[in-house]
């Protein structure tokens, strides 16, 4: 298909479309010309379609980190997540071994309501052979998904039994839900952790809110680590529970996009609710116009570690055969005026990439004095007037450093070879029937289940097996961390509660203890309002 014209021409977007009548620019000209001499006269045969995805990435490339082409797969696979549903049979899978292992069955959902179990390994999909195969996940995934209402077979192993359980599984829209855990940290506070900005984030959080109210919830921790961000439309829908009527949101602006502003309608439910919000180096793009307008107007207190810094507004330009162009078209700018954007170099993208292994070595993750601050960014807050610094990413109120010291590379090695799903999946599957007799709630697990040190051997061997050497002494560094992470796994796929996981290894979470020191502190609450954290900038930029 030698259609790079009109490929290019919706490139340059609405305005080159709307003088149709006006001669193609020089540049233009010269492109399309590269392309007629490459696709007419090159020595070999070339692939059109690949030649303009070429072009269109190699424009791209030159410009910010954020711009970025995606053929039609990766769009829907890229979209997928934030539309907040697909359609397959419901579950989260591994392959391990050579073996599919459900990891987990989503509650209601297709799988769930024929039975099939956490642990459970899949050996055929409809009469094909999945066992025993190297088989990529975008495979898997292609011969379980499927259109709502249509049917697959899968044959089941099911613990130590030689016979396989016949399931058929009707597919159904699957919810991906953007609120992971709520629920009630004491009497009085409610905690929320959120993955996701996506279509139906708002609406989930106003859910958990409600229900959380419902339990006695009179001041709320939201948890945005490593949130990635999102649909901008979802971050200030909710910006707007806790927002009065008329305060600005977020403000874009480009080049070529005049300033748009977003601001709160004045019917939000939680207005007056004291708020504390979690960040991390990872917290990105909706997750920073949250924080940054609850920072902006002094409306909660920002616990945890600089933000990532992304704030490019990407608009979405889509080709006929499924793929789009995913454009940097404005800035994000919080209420104060402060760029959410961190510095690039244009087409530098590698060393943009490299920016959260700089702020490791630096030491910004693990001390307050190395956290660099750009003293020409200097903003204040819109009510009570305290300084707030741009330049990238939004800066906590109180800083909480890494904790590193259970962290080893032993433990690092036994999580990316999956030893720890491996292993929770595997007791699960022997242990069901017991645990859920003995532990009727994640309450109960939570308080009275731990590990014997025999299993714990057994989870090392299973670490052997996948070549991951023991090492005693990291091992004693690390134990108490690997119990509770294993622990959180197994109280996952035992009980249907979403939030069982984050209930175990949120004893462990140092960002949340200083949250609850937070705001369980109304002085302590009042002056990090007040005053902010005046630590910063020893080392300023």
């Amino acid at each position: 298909m030698k259609n790079i014209r009109i490929a290019l021409l919706l490139i340059v977007g609405v305005a080159l479309l709307a003088s149709a009548q006006r001669r193609p620019s020089a540049a233009m000209t010269k492109l399309m010309n590269a392309e007629y001499f490459i696709s007419n006269m090159y020595v070999d045969t070339v692939n059109d379609d690949k030649l303009v995805e070429g072009a269109i990435r190699g424009m791209l490339e030159s410009l910010d980190p954020h711009s970025s082409y995606t053929d039609a797969k990766e769009t829907r696979e890229l979209e997928a997540p934030l539309q907040g549903e697909f359609e397959g049979i419901g579950i989260t899978f591994n392959m391990k071994q050579d073996t599919l292992y459900v990891i987990q069955t989503v509650p209601g959902g297709p799988s769930d309501r024929v039975g099939i179990l956490a642990g459970d390994r899949i050996v055929t999909v409809n009469d094909s052979l999945i066992a025993g195969k190297k088989m990529k996940n975008s495979d898997i995934m292609r011969r379980l998904r499927g259109k709502k209402g249509t049917k697959v077979n899968v044959q089941v192993k099911r613990g130590a039994s030689k016979q396989l359980i016949d399931f058929t599984i009707t597919r159904d829209k699957i919810p991906l839900h953007s609120v992971d855990a709520a629920y009630m940290l004491d009497e009085r506070t409610g905690y929320l952790r959120i993955s996701r900005f996506g279509a139906k984030t708002h609406n989930e959080m106003v859910e958990a809110m409600d229900k959380l109210v419902g339990e006695g919830m009179k001041q709320v921790i939201i948890d945005l680590s490593d949130n990635g961000g999102g649909f901008l439309n979802a971050a200030v829908d909710m910006c707007n529970e806790f927002l009065d009527r008329g305060q600005m949101i977020v403000y874009t602006q480009g080049e070529h996009a005049p300033r748009n502003e977003a601001s709160a309608r004045g019917n939000g439910k939680y207005s007056s609710m004291p708020v504390v919000v979690i960040v991390n180096q990872y917290s990105a793009s909706a997750s920073e116009i949250f924080s940054g307008a609850m920072q902006d107007w002094d409306r909660g207190v920002i616990v945890g570690r600089r933000t990532f810094g992304k704030g490019l507004v990407q608009r979405p330009f889509r080709f006929d055969d499924g793929s789009m162009i995913r454009l940097t078209v404005a800035r994000y700018y919080t209420p104060s005026g402060r760029c959410i954007q961190k510095p690039y170099t244009k087409g530098d993208k590698k060393a943009y990439e490299d920016d959260i292994n700089d702020r490791v070595k630096d030491g910004e993750l693990y001390n307050i004095d190395s956290v660099r601050i750009d003293r020409s960014q200097r903003f204040t807050t819109l009510k009570n007037k305290r300084p707030i610094y741009g330049g990238g990413g939004i800066l906590p109120d109180v800083f909480v450093p890494v904790d590193t010291t259970e962290y080893s590379v032993y433990y690092r090695d036994l999580m990316a070879k999956g030893v720890f799903n491996q292993y929770a999946v595997e007791y699960v599957d022997q242990h069901r029937d017991e645990l859920k007799t003995r532990f009727v709630t994640v309450e109960d697990f939570d308080r009275f289940f731990n590990l014997s040190e025999s299993e714990m051997q057994r989870f090392i061997a299973m670490g052997e097996a996948e070549k991951v050497k023991h090492n005693p002494e990291q091992y004693a560094t690390s134990q108490s961390l690997m119990r509770m992470v294993i622990k959180g796994l197994i109280a996952r796929d035992i009980y249907s509660d979403p939030s069982a996981y984050t209930k175990v290894i949120n004893h462990r979470n140092r960002d949340l203890d200083a949250a609850l020191n937070v705001i369980n502190d109304p002085t302590e609450y009042q002056r990090c309002l007040h005053v902010g954290n005046t630590d910063y900038g020893r080392n300023d930029k």
